[in-house]
């Protein structure tokens, strides 16, 4: 059994690889799950800290706390510097991570009953697009923290690489292969030559003919999927008085994670309430209304689940009935849902896919590799799973066979798998 361990710290959900016998396994991190929820929830009621599947259902019993998720997206920003205020105290955003990666650690060493001093991480092609220094930066932030938490020695894999890994422990020859990982804040792409010979191999570097990625992921989607026709209940493209439109800026804080308590300020319920007045249409008033009680209620989070739960839905149907019990107006007895359809989601994520594809386009034409010369697409990463994003990536590579891995769990299998290697 290796004392080594593969962390995959997810923007939505992290794993821990670990090698035992012939095979590399994912431990159990929450009960009997492979998963944990990269989620904290702060609970200023009963003054406790709780994480993944808890953290969320607590939020969502109505305790009064702070929903902290999409952690990883702090990473390489300028974010990562700042703090935030929980149960009426500053926690730096560092401490964040920390608080949560050490959790993390915690269970693996739990779940396997040995400690683990030694580990790889996972990390996208790009923590940033376009900007080496900052990627750096990400990569070194994380490796800080890492050791704070106990780990002595840390190295890092590019994640579509350690999900190569876990599916060339599955093949019986040789294949060219075009590894598609979407999570929930990156999408990355490695064209590499697998085959069972080589496996045992440490250096993979001249069976990497090309690689890249994009920082889109599945927090995007949700993001857009919002804007686009939750939003708009809340009063998003209303008008004011004077023919403006109503700002969107408090809109766009709610649609994205790490920004959603910005819209719980006093500075901009005051400015909530000066825009309420200034609106003249009643329809746009009534809607608004949602905005202010969402606002108040703190429902932020609520909603963002909403969203990715709906993304989650339309992958696997054609059109779904959203409930959206929590927003309210004039009158209150008004239930609110939303029918949506797959042609809904895809126009509104569509210029995201387009870019994902051009990003695994870029990958082909790097390595200089022809679309009909890839033998097998293999798909992981939580949002490989939206319907119209993987059959674009499909198009490009149409004779290459599809195979879908561990959506969730490849990626953490592949890195317990290279940290047996590296470690041994």
């Amino acid at each position: 059994m290796s004392q080594a361990c593969g962390v995959d710290f997810g923007t939505s959900n992290s794993t821990v690889g670990w090698h035992r016998g012939a095979q590399s396994v994912l431990l159990a991190l929450e009960q009997d799950k492979l998963t944990l929820p990269s989620v904290i929830f702060f609970n200023a009621e009963e003054h406790e800290v709780s994480y993944g599947r808890a953290a969320l259902a607590n939020y969502l019993a109505g305790y009064e706390g702070r929903l902290m998720r999409s952690m990883k997206s702090l990473l390489g920003t300028s974010l990562i510097d700042g703090q935030t205020e929980v149960m009426g105290k500053p926690l730096a955003f560092r401490d964040l991570l920390s608080q949560f990666i050490g959790e993390l650690k915690k269970r693996a060493e739990l779940s396997a009953g040995q400690a683990f001093e030694h580990a790889v991480f996972g990390r996208p092609v790009h923590f940033i697009d376009d900007n080496r220094q900052a990627d750096q930066i990400a990569q070194n932030t994380l490796e800080d923290i890492a050791r704070a938490v106990g780990f002595k020695e840390v190295h890092f894999q590019f994640e579509p690489i350690a999900a190569a890994f876990d599916y060339e422990s599955r093949i019986e020859k040789e294949e060219l292969v075009l590894i598609a990982d979407i999570g929930g804040g990156t999408s990355d792409f490695s064209l590499v030559r697998l085959a069972p010979e080589r496996a045992h191999l440490l250096d993979r570097h001249d069976d990497i003919l090309g690689n890249g990625g994009i920082h889109i992921g599945g927090t995007d989607f949700d993001k857009y999927l919002s804007l686009t026709h939750i939003m708009p209940l809340l009063g998003l493209g209303g008008r004011l008085a004077n023919q403006t439109d109503v700002p969107s800026s408090y809109y766009f804080n709610l649609a994205t994670w790490h920004t959603i308590n910005l819209a719980y300020t006093q500075k901009v319920w005051r400015e909530l309430q000066d825009v309420y007045r200034d609106i003249q249409s009643s329809d746009v008033r009534q809607r608004f209304e949602r905005l202010l009680n969402l606002v108040e209620d703190r429902d932020g989070h609520w909603l963002a689940i909403k969203s990715e739960e709906a993304k989650i839905l339309l992958s696997d149907q054609d059109a779904i009935n959203l409930p959206l019990e929590r927003l309210r107006s004039k009158p209150v007895s008004v239930p609110c849902s939303l029918i949506l359809e797959q042609e809904g989601l895809q126009s509104a994520i569509g210029h995201l896919s387009r870019d994902i594809a051009q990003a695994v386009a870029n990958v082909l034409q790097q390595a200089g590799i022809r679309p009909d010369q890839v033998d097998t697409v293999f798909f992981t990463g939580g949002s490989s799973g939206v319907r119209g994003l993987r059959q674009q990536i499909a198009a490009i590579v149409p004779n290459a066979r599809k195979v879908e891995g561990d959506l969730f769990g490849s990626i953490g299998a592949g890195l317990g798998l290279d940290a047996a290697r590296r470690f041994a």
